[in-house]
This record gives structure tokens, C-alpha cells and sequence, in this order.
């Protein structure tokens, strides 16, 4: 196997939320990657995770990037602009061509990386006339970026089965941990290199709820999960203002 070394760069989606281990921190698809790679390489295997959840696009690139590179690994995922889609600041225009130059920048020391169109994340939230658009802008110039620089492209977008809820977590918006699973599996097919055959099956979708039952699972979804999103916007902040990243060193999975 030729990666010796990963770093894992991005938001929630990369840090692992909503897959947890028992102590109550996060696992996620790139800790299931790191773990794959090391078993197929040794204990000189190397892995850093610098996501940190409510990272929009620019902060990624000014705290992770950097940091990444001078590590100098063999392997790079980049994922972030999610959340910047959720924002009324969005600018289209300015996130392409900076996701552009972050990717050419990553490739620039040789390592390969990894790049995302994002699953269709808002069949089940508010705001889908609005969102939509922006993330079909975004995973369009995801593609067009990883053909140019060379990028191993994962397409959560084009899997259907990220319709299904079981791959989702109560908020809704991150993955549950069969989620990730399939994410997981999808990253080392794109690398090719095996995975187990259960981090590809998919959950049995639920049955329809009758419609008085949805409808009170959606107030409590919103007071649960949308209101305190809007008060964070609302005051300008984070669920990651907090927080550093979970393995901000290359060291051996086991650690």
C-alpha cells in the first residue's frame, strides 16, 4: 500500500459526528479509513484528524490547510463549504475559486487527495429551495476540480441511498454511524483498497410514519435542533468555537 500517512481535513462531516465512540467522542468515516490503511501497512502507519465541526470554508483553509502540508503526508481528504451553504453570505463565485486554488496547493507536495460531492443532505430539512442550488453548485465544481488536479473523487451525491434516514443522525444534517460506514467504504473503494462488506449495507429504511406522528417528530426535531442552530447564527457562533481538533499530530492510529 503506498500511503504511510494521512491528514484529514474539514468540519463535522470529517471529524466524525454523530458516531460515537463509548467515551462519547467522535469516530466518523476517516477514522475507519485511517484504521483500514494502518492494518494494511503496519505500526509506522501515520494519521492526523484537524476537522473541527462548524468550520466554515475559510477558516478550514486558513488553520488546516497550512497545517497539512507542512506534514507532508501521502494522503490528503479535504472536505468544507457545507456549512458556508447554510449561510445568507454566501458566495458562490469566491468558494470555487478558492477550492480550486486550496486543492492545487494540497496536490503541490504530491500527495493524493481526496475530494467530496456531498450526499443530498436536504430531503429532510427547511430551506430546500434555497440550499439546493447551492450545493448542486458546489459538488459541480468539486468534479470539475478533482479532474483538473488529479483528485480521487467520491460521489456521496450521486448514491441514492443517502435517502434513506437510518444514514442520518436525529439533527438530521450529520451522519449516523451506518452513515459513515458507507462513507468509509466508499472512500477505500475510491482507493482501492477493501473494507468490510458491512460498511456497505445499508439499514432497512423505516415505514412511513402516519402524518400527525411526523409532524410532531418535526416540532421536536426543530426545538431540539433548529432553534439552537438559529440562536448560534443569530449571536455568531459556533458548536466549534470551543474546540481543537481531535489528532492534530500525524501519529499511529492506535494512539
Amino acid at each position: 500500500m503506498r500511503w504511510r500517512s494521512y491528514v484529514a481535513v474539514g468540519d463535522s462531516f470529517t471529524e466524525g459526528m454523530d458516531d460515537a465512540y463509548p467515551d462519547g467522542s467522535y469516530r466518523g468515516w476517516a477514522d475507519l479509513v485511517a484504521t483500514r490503511l494502518a492494518a494494511g501497512v503496519g505500526p509506522d502507519f501515520r494519521y492526523a484528524n484537524l476537522a473541527i465541526r462548524g468550520r466554515l470554508f475559510p477558516g478550514v483553509v486558513a488553520e488546516q490547510v497550512p497545517a497539512a502540508v507542512a506534514m507532508k503526508p501521502d494522503l490528503i481528504s479535504f472536505a468544507a463549504g457545507g456549512n458556508d451553504v447554510l449561510r445568507r453570505s454566501f458566495d458562490p463565485d469566491a468558494l470555487v475559486t478558492r477550492f480550486d486554488d486550496v486543492v492545487k496547493r494540497l496536490r503541490s507536495g504530491g500527495a493524493d487527495v481526496v475530494l467530496f460531492r456531498f450526499a443530498d443532505v436536504m430531503a429532510r430539512l427547511p430551506g430546500q429551495r434555497l440550499v439546493a442550488p447551492r450545493i448542486e453548485l458546489l459538488n459541480q465544481a468539486v468534479g470539475e476540480t478533482a479532474q483538473r488536479h488529479g483528485a480521487i473523487l467520491v460521489d456521496l451525491y450521486a448514491d441514492d441511498t443517502f435517502l434513506n434516514p437510518m444514514l442520518w443522525s436525529t439533527d438530521r444534517l450529520h451522519l449516523s454511524a451506518a452513515g459513515h460506514r458507507r462513507v468509509a467504504g466508499q472512500v477505500l473503494t475510491a482507493l482501492g483498497v477493501g473494507c468490510e462488506d458491512d460498511w456497505l449495507m445499508v439499514p432497512e429504511r423505516p415505514l412511513p410514519k402516519p402524518w400527525l406522528a411526523a409532524r410532531t417528530d418535526d416540532l421536536r426535531w426543530a426545538g431540539r435542533h433548529l432553534a439552537p442552530w438559529i440562536k448560534r447564527r443569530l449571536t455568531g457562533r459556533s458548536s466549534g468555537d470551543t474546540l481543537t481538533a481531535k489528532r492534530p499530530t500525524l501519529t499511529p492510529v492506535s494512539d
